[in-house]
């Protein structure tokens, strides 16, 4: 393994990234502090110059992993192209990708119980992904009836919810250990059943 620490020119920096294969190994409250300053290389009372405790390191985790995140998410959805369905279906697509790519981020973003506003950068992160979501549940509910139409915010949340479930059941380890089907292949049948129940696809689609 390669050694981090003060050579790097950046201490902060290397123990976010010690901290990420910590987690993706043990969890986000699997480690100490003591240990993300090992894992870099450092003295144990070296993070205390940069972060309060855990939970703090964690923040700046999520931080980093929702930036990652919203540029995933609106490079698949490049502005609802070719067709409001499709960048939607990308999205969905771009939010499994991330997760398999970014395992300790997103246990940090979404695992770890920290709060989206503890801290105003992590707010205005997190804010920016959700609202790639928010854009794409919008340009495709525009197109349903308006007595069939959801609050862009709960249809956004529902595809969230069902995102979130496939990564925690069926997109992590190997594949098609636990189920007969692709991750994204449960997320695609997952949304058409979800928009055939809403109007916006027809049975035969």
């Amino acid at each position: 393994m390669a050694k981090r620490g003060y050579h790097h020119g950046n201490l902060r920096q290397a123990l976010v990234d010690a901290a990420l294969e910590l987690i993706a190994e043990t969890g986000p409250q699997g480690f100490t502090m003591a240990e993300a300053a090992k894992r870099a290389d450092v003295s144990a009372a070296a993070p205390y110059r940069h972060f309060t405790g855990r939970d703090d390191l964690i923040v700046e985790i999520a931080r980093q992993g929702f930036d990652l995140f919203a540029d995933v998410l609106e490079y698949a959805y490049k502005d609802g192209q070719p067709s409001p369905l499709v960048a939607f279906e990308a999205v969905g697509r771009a939010y499994l990708a991330f997760a398999r790519a970014h395992p300790g981020h997103y246990a940090a973003m979404f695992e770890s119980g920290v709060a989206v506003n503890a801290s105003k950068d992590l707010a205005a992160a997190n804010a920016r992904a959700n609202n790639v979501l928010l854009r794409a549940a919008a340009d495709l509910s525009a197109r349903m009836p308006p007595d069939r139409r959801p609050p862009a915010a709960m249809f956004a949340a529902h595809v969230t919810a069902l995102s979130h479930g496939i990564v925690a059941l069926y997109a992590r380890g190997t594949p098609g250990a636990r189920a007969p089907f692709t991750a994204e292949q449960l997320l695609e049948s997952g949304v058409g059943v979800y928009l055939r129940g809403l109007g916006f696809l027809d049975s035969d689609t």
